[in-house]
């Protein structure tokens, strides 16, 4: 049955290559672009390797799947996605492969961090492939998790348990299925209309496109080496910033407005939240921005007084927040001095709310250690009382506040980790935290020498095939992949 999933999942992805190459050769006859060979070649790859797993298991014997066999192809499948996406990459662009499974990666993962630039003058295959892998990874953890598990008998798998889709959230619908398919829909219609609406503006219709898929997926992959600042438009910013937090609310969400549950987006305190942090991180920067002592070389790079002020600040806050790491028109947090990149690191640590395609620590696990650090103040001072978490009304298990508390825990652990072996191979202490946060976040940028205006191709290769794991522990949410370093993990599969 597991090459019977890596099969379907790697044909699965040979159809988004086509997609590729039907653009590749669009603009191979009318522009004379040739990368096309490259893209056929990985399309090649997905389905000869696809096909022949599914074969392979026509004459296994079929066996139950256990818990301990989904985290495992969870986890694989990703690598297995990018080791064979990184192909045009290396074929066409001709990249190391840490350099290329790194650009792989950070596709699928929707981080957004690049070793590429001259991306203007990129063939459009490539650059519509580099959006795609984004828009398959927001999609995969919007809509794979749900239309797995009925199909594949992982409907008690951990990998996909309520604290990864929103704690406090019902049961959506009895078949996972259905759900799953109206999921996809939300997903397709809010591409759709994000697409429509940058074509309102001074953007084409394939950059319309492209810039789409990365938006609601929160990726951040540009067509262009400047990002939406390419486009100088205060409109497409707005838009962008509006699509960004949509995608960066729980999809489940959607799902209820969809049945016409409005009482469940009302009652929702992670949403809740979530904006009263965004308001509070815009107004934080905007004074900010008017206040805080910057140094001589920010000079040219910040906003001017009045609404450019104001959309830089909300921007920067989108983009940060959602981890979507698009560069607005003033963008370079890291040239603004110490007073700016600091905050910014902590929004890309909290992250947005949990079951949308943002990444970081999730709104959801921020209320639970809030209010656990405050019933402990309070039992404290009132040893006899009895007092439960609640989040939107709803008590939390015990349980899953243990687990969320272990999230934050472990994320942490890993920066500091992270920083040390980062430290050790060359990178200074501000790109080391930086890349950190950002790569377990999914962001994109960093700090230092990987800030919003540079890219990741200096970067030695093993830090870069450190990166790539970050991106892919914090993709699926830590436990999916540390699992697999436990002794325990293996004895249950042998079992």
């Amino acid at each position: 049955m597991k090459k019977s999933i890596f099969g379907i999942l790697l044909m699965v992805e040979g159809v988004f290559v086509l997609m590729a190459l039907a653009v590749s050769l669009y603009y191979h006859f009318t522009q004379g672009e040739d990368d096309w060979q490259s893209l056929a070649i990985t399309a090649a790859a997905c389905f000869l390797t696809g096909g022949m797993a599914r074969l392979a298991v026509a004459k296994e014997e079929r066996k139950h799947m256990t818990h301990a066999d989904s985290f495992l192809i969870v986890a694989l499948s990703w690598v297995v996605f990018s080791a064979i996406g990184m192909l045009p990459y290396i074929l066409y662009l001709n990249l190391d492969v840490a350099s290329a499974f790194f650009e792989a990666m950070s596709g699928f993962t929707t981080t957004g961090a690049t070793v590429l630039s001259g991306l203007d003058d990129m063939p459009h295959g490539i650059l519509l492939w580099r959006s795609l892998t984004q828009w398959m990874g927001g999609l995969g953890i919007v809509v794979f998790s749900f239309a797995l598990i009925p199909v594949h008998d992982l409907k008690n798998s951990n990998v996909f348990s309520a604290e990864v889709t929103g704690i406090g959230l019902d049961r959506l619908r009895p078949k996972i299925g259905s759900t799953a398919r109206r999921l996809l829909v939300i997903y397709l219609i809010l591409t759709m209309a994000c697409t429509v609406a940058y074509l309102l503006g001074p953007m084409g219709f394939f950059d319309a496109l492209c810039h789409s898929f990365t938006t609601i997926a929160t990726g951040g992959f540009s067509t262009h080496d400047s990002s939406m600042a390419f486009f100088g438009s205060n409109y497409l910013e707005y838009v962008a910033v509006f699509f960004m937090l949509i995608a960066s609310v729980n999809f489940s969400l959607y799902y209820y407005m969809s049945i016409r549950r409005h009482k469940v987006l009302l009652n929702n305190e992670e949403l809740r939240t979530f904006l009263l942090i965004v308001a509070a991180s815009v107004g934080c920067f905007v004074l900010l921005f008017y206040f805080a002592p910057t140094p001589i070389s920010a000079e040219g790079t910040l906003p001017p007084p009045g609404e450019d002020t104001f959309r830089a600040a909300l921007f920067h806050v989108a983009t940060t927040i959602s981890s979507t790491g698009f560069a607005g028109e003033y963008c370079d947090y890291v040239a603004w001095g110490d007073s700016f990149w600091m905050p910014t690191v902590v929004i890309m640590g909290i992250g947005a709310c949990a079951g949308s395609t943002a990444g970081g620590i999730k709104i959801i696990r921020i209320l639970v250690c809030a209010k656990s650090v405050i019933k402990e103040f309070v039992l404290q001072l009132h040893p006899r009382a009895v007092r439960s978490i609640r989040i939107s009304g709803q008590v939390v298990s015990d349980d899953r506040v243990r687990r969320a508390l272990a999230f934050i825990f472990i994320y942490l652990l890993l920066v500091v980790l992270g920083m040390v072996v980062f430290s050790i191979f060359g990178l200074d202490v501000d790109t080391s935290i930086g890349s950190c946060v950002s790569m377990l976040s999914n962001v994109g940028p960093g700090t230092g020498s990987v800030g919003p205006t540079s890219n990741f191709m200096h970067v030695n290769a093993i830090s870069k095939w450190l990166m790539s794991f970050y991106m892919l522990v914090g993709r699926l949410e830590i436990y999916t992949v540390l699992f697999l370093f436990m002794p325990s993990f293996w004895r249950e599969r042998s079992h």
